[in-house]
């Protein structure tokens, strides 16, 4: 028989790539994203699913019985979107982040209690640790309503396993790149950047604080790590990371000199470009090295060699 999945928030960069993944592996597979439905299965669903309302919810969770349940919706606004009101960010954030989540755990715990579920946390739950390298012990200490939202959906999973016995496993994810990645993120808006001025279409690309950090990787191996923890035989909490910490500096000059230009010429350095939060964070991946067994594929020179050629520059083409 074939497993049935159900992903929430499909069209991101990681639903996107586990739809593929899971499509491979013969899955029946309901996708959902802003009242927008996705079926690769025998089961048809003639009307969206508005996943803030529990009925709803509740309704798809019993006519389908789902084996595992990604929740991969997020709301996150970033540091160069405009700003929004307060209020409103902080209500988006708990509405798609906690409460939206709230509802498939419920429904998950009335309807199909044997529904394996996997919360995609992020970094930002640490706010700025002590520590620059972060494990599954370190505070929980948020400082954006980005983190906020993400450590209270991690706290709901952790409610569901202890007080319900409901398989509710949470990765604590740092930055993964890849082709998907939205322009509006750093290693895209570098790697289009550089590609761009390669062809000739474009002068120079403005960036921040070239001296700032982050723990980058890949992608589909951050999607394969989820497949191991839904399909672990317990439930738990895992960082998933690379475990490296390189600068927008490095990054930059990498992927320059991948397209053989001299990075120098090109990056203007504007200060006015807001910026988050100085922190440093990454990732210890021992725990889910030691329990399941996964750990990145490729190194971070390979990830910006992977993340130029998915563009359709290859290295024979300088």
């Amino acid at each position: 028989m074939k497993k049935k999945a159900l992903i929430v928030g499909y069209t991101g960069q990681d639903g996107t790539i586990l739809t593929d993944f899971l499509k491979k592996d013969n899955y029946e597979i309901i996708g959902l994203s802003r009242n927008k439905i996705f079926c690769h299965s025998d089961i048809q669903i003639n009307k969206p699913v508005n996943i803030n309302v529990f009925d709803q919810v509740s309704k798809l969770i019993e006519d389908y019985l789902p084996d595992e349940i990604f929740y991969l919706a997020s709301y996150h606004h970033s540091s160069e979107d405009h700003t929004p009101d307060e209020y409103d960010k902080f209500i988006k954030s708990i509405q798609v982040n906690t409460i939206d989540l709230f509802n498939f755990l419920e429904a998950i715990r009335r309807y199909c209690p044997s529904a394996k579920l996997f919360y995609a946390a992020s970094s930002h739950i640490f706010g700025i640790p002590d520590n620059e390298i972060q494990n599954e012990s370190t505070p929980i200490n948020p400082i954006c309503f980005y983190g906020i939202s993400k450590s209270s959906g991690l706290f709901l999973c952790r409610y569901y396993r202890n007080e319900h016995n409901i398989f509710a496993s949470t990765a604590i994810l740092y930055n993964h790149e890849s082709k998907y990645r939205k322009s509006k993120f750093l290693s895209k808006k570098i790697i289009n950047g550089a590609i761009e001025i390669k062809k000739g279409n474009l002068d120079s690309i403005s960036l921040g604080d070239l001296e700032s950090v982050v723990d980058w990787g890949y992608a589909p191996d951050y999607v394969k790590a989820m497949r191991l923890i839904i399909q672990a035989d317990k439930a738990d909490d895992y960082i998933v990371a690379s475990g490296q910490k390189h600068s927008v500096k490095e990054f930059v000059e990498k992927t320059f000199s991948k397209l053989d230009l001299n990075w120098k010429k090109y990056i203007k350095v504007n200060p006015n470009i807001i910026q988050k939060t100085k922190r440093i964070l990454v990732g210890d991946i021992s725990k889910i090295t030691k329990k399941i067994g996964w750990k990145p594929s490729i190194s971070f020179d390979m990830l910006i060699d992977r993340l130029i050629k998915d563009q359709g520059i290859l290295k024979s083409e300088k």
